[in-house]
């Protein structure tokens, strides 16, 4: 949502942001929290997978809420040392967007508040509750994850529905995700789509479907298959 126009491109429903240009909702209309730890803490057997130094890589930054999540999630059970948390982002949300968003999510205040203070819609890096070093790349994930040198322990595959949003889900870019994985990282994403499935199986990760998250039947997670 680059642009001087910002408000121009969501629309609202209940309180929860509608990206216009994919016409679909930033988080679930039910329980965007739940639904986060449902699908991409739990997809990612997080939070005991933790430790110093791990690293998760986002697909889709949205209003912040994964990042939330997982800070929360840390910070619950103490883990020693810190978490770096890279996210890349094609359509920014504004500072005050973001902040409406997050008041949907009281019991993460000051997580939020703390990420609010931090928020511009340009690539950045900062540390957010003091533990947790956060770095967001903006533009086109198809080029930025290209010179992306770090490895993630686990993905949040979070980009609109790929029916609507189908950049985000083509079979390079998830080759490319596959290629900036650590043997046996993970992933997870809430769609069950059989063509991104079979993308992230060719890229390298052995993949399942599991439950979804209230009306969706099905997410999928995956694991990625050493090299033989």
């Amino acid at each position: 949502m680059q642009g001087t126009d910002q408000q121009s491109e969501l629309d609202w429903k209940d309180g929860v942001p509608i990206a216009r240009r994919f016409d679909d909702p930033y988080f679930s209309l039910q329980d965007g929290f739940a639904e986060t730890q449902h699908v991409f803490l739990a997809g990612n057997e997080l939070p005991h997978r933790f430790r110093d130094g791990f690293q998760i890589a986002e697909l889709g930054f949205g209003t912040g809420l994964n990042l939330l999540a997982s800070c929360s999630a840390w910070l619950e059970i103490g883990v020693p040392g810190r978490l770096n948390y890279s996210s890349f982002e094609a359509f920014p949300i504004s500072k005050e967007e973001m902040a409406d968003a997050l008041t949907a999510f009281p019991q993460l205040s000051e997580i939020a508040n703390n990420l609010v203070n931090h928020w511009s819609p340009e690539s950045a890096r900062f540390t957010l509750m003091g533990c947790v070093d956060v770095e967001i790349i903006m533009g086109d994930a198809r080029e930025t994850l290209l010179n992306w040198r770090s490895l993630a322990d686990a993905w949040f595959l979070d980009g609109f529905s790929p029916a609507k949003n189908p950049e985000l889900w083509e079979p390079e870019l998830m080759h490319l995700v596959g290629a900036r994985t650590h043997p046996k990282g993970t992933f997870a994403t809430y769609t069950a789509a059989g063509h991104v499935r079979r993308a992230l199986g060719a890229a390298g990760f052995d993949v399942t479907r599991k439950p979804g998250f209230g009306r969706k039947r099905h997410m999928s997670v995956g694991i990625l298959k050493p090299i033989e």
